[in-house]
């Protein structure tokens, strides 16, 4: 895992953020990659409570747009209220658009499943993983702002692996069932029957 000089190199910005939900503090990251990646947190600094963290894949289409593809925007947003509720929490936005894939993959796989094809194959037909992300870098993050261990909203067992991999600790899962409706059950059912997503059948 990278160390924490090395990573501290990599934050680029440090500012408040004041939201709906409440204030935040942003710290923005850049990977090896150029990619930036953002940190909201609260009362990391001003708690010895183990924080609640969300680890959030960006979603143009369903964080800026409103999409009823899938359920990304109200999982975002409701983790924003969840961590103002607890007061002490991150928030980490990472550019991971489409699972991974990027913008332009994902608007071709929307419209090989305007033709039937679930996210999966979708994601197949078009000779791209079914999940490209990674989580090491979250984890780095996380080491940089000093949390070592975390409370995780996630139906995801590949983040809560992904940490865990590279040294943080998970305390807890917590369920982050929200936002599922008659134009993204089918995409949930996926998530659940065919990638290992911690999703009950009627959420």
């Amino acid at each position: 895992m990278t160390n924490h000089f090395e990573l501290a190199a990599r934050i680029k910005a440090d500012a408040n953020l004041p939201t709906e939900h409440g204030n935040f503090r942003m710290r923005v990251f850049v990977d090896e990659e150029g990619s930036e990646h953002s940190v909201l947190s609260v009362g990391l600094d001003d708690s010895s409570a183990v924080p609640l963290v969300r680890i959030h894949s960006e979603c143009l289409t369903g964080d800026a747009f409103g999409s009823l593809k899938c359920d990304c925007g109200p999982q975002l947003q409701a983790s924003m209220a969840r961590i103002q509720e607890e007061g002490c929490g991150a928030i980490l936005y990472m550019r991971q658009e489409g699972r991974g894939i990027g913008l332009e993959a994902k608007i071709r796989a929307y419209a090989l499943q305007d033709k039937g094809l679930d996210t999966l194959d979708a994601n197949l037909a078009l000779r791209l993983p079914a999940d490209a992300r990674s989580y090491s870098f979250c984890a780095d993050m996380l080491s940089n702002v000093g949390v070592d261990k975390v409370r995780l909203m996630t139906n995801n067992p590949l983040k809560i692996r992904g940490l865990q991999l590279n040294g943080i600790t998970v305390e807890e899962r917590l369920p982050h069932l929200v936002g599922r409706c008659k134009l993204n059950d089918h995409y949930l059912s996926t998530k659940q029957k065919r990638m290992g997503h911690l999703i009950p059948e009627q959420a």
